[in-house]
């Protein structure tokens, strides 16, 4: 048996082939292209790639930024040139077969939950802290999706109230056109933000990691109150065995301990609140879980 999963990102498109034991055993990469005629017909030309250097048809999954509306099909992307495109429609067109299509979050998430920080759980949760937030939802191995295929957008939830007012922080307008969600505060850009309001100061999230000890103290503290009051609603929400995390901002070094120590604060009197612990799959995460997406499609 051989499987394949296409990473999608806004810089690469990477198609990964899988043997039986769930290994990588061959990979082919293409730059994202900028036009969307162009961006079809790259996935198309990995499915044929991965299709001859198999030697047979296989199961094909795709994990890629950004959401498609069911109702329309049309899709809705930050980093692909694809809004208000039937992306997944064409992709199947130009392949001339029909490749499952799940978001890169969610595609993360079932991978963790099958092969990584997630094994063995019964609920598990990915929550991606990069230049946005995302997620997914896995229970029994089988990604938990619902008819508006928004679950999992986690970073579109609104701020808590009371933290941004004790804190006097402004209500930004979310790239989703939303005022207020808890993406503007703890992504990437939002902990800039939070500093140059907190201290008048520019910097970036990796000076700021630097620097949490030391003038940037405050701003940390309110990054990861923030950020264990989304964790809070996760865990009373789903219940989840474990978070795992993602994204760039969950390499910062002891970011699990300090959003663990926060969380607890956050929840309700003493009882425990979800394990958190870092994605083991690495950069093949995605492919892996669009893979197994794509297999358990063929499966059922």
């Amino acid at each position: 048996m051989t499987v394949a999963g296409i990473d999608l990102g806004g810089t690469k498109c990477e198609v990964r082939l899988f043997d039986a034991e769930w290994n990588e055993v061959a990979r082919h990469r293409e730059p994202t292209p900028k036009s969307y005629e162009g961006l079809v017909q790259t996935v198309a030309n990995q499915v044929a790639w991965a299709e001859a250097e198999s030697g047979e048809k296989l199961p094909v999954g795709i994990g890629a930024a950004g959401l498609v509306n069911p109702q329309t099909g049309l899709a809705l992307t930050a980093n692909l040139p694809a809004t208000d495109k039937p992306l997944p429609t064409d992709i199947n067109a130009a392949a001339g077969r029909h490749i499952t299509y799940v978001n890169d979050c969610r595609a993360l998430a079932l991978s963790e939950a099958v092969f990584g920080a997630g094994k063995g759980q019964n609920i598990v949760m990915s929550l991606i802290l990069g230049t946005g937030i995302g997620g997914g939802i896995v229970v029994n191995q089988s990604l938990l999706q619902g008819p508006t295929l928004t679950g999992g957008e986690f970073g579109h939830t609104s701020a808590p109230a009371h933290i941004v007012s004790r804190h006097n922080l402004p209500i930004l307008r979310c790239g989703c056109g939303r005022l207020g969600c808890i993406e503007t505060y703890v992504a990437g850009p939002g902990l800039a933000a939070l500093a140059e309001t907190l201290t008048g100061q520019k910097v970036t999230p990796p000076e700021i990691a630097a620097r949490r000890h030391d003038d940037m103290a405050e701003v940390w503290d309110v990054w990861c109150t923030l950020a264990a009051e989304m964790i809070h609603s996760l865990t009373l929400t789903a219940d989840p065995d474990v978070i795992v995390l993602g994204g760039g901002l969950s390499q910062i070094d002891g970011v699990i301990q300090d959003l663990s120590v926060a969380a607890q604060k956050a929840q309700i009197g003493d009882f425990s609140t979800a394990r958190l612990t870092l994605a083991q799959g690495g950069d093949s995460s995605g492919a892996r879980g669009a893979a197994y997406a794509a297999w358990q499609e063929a499966n059922t």
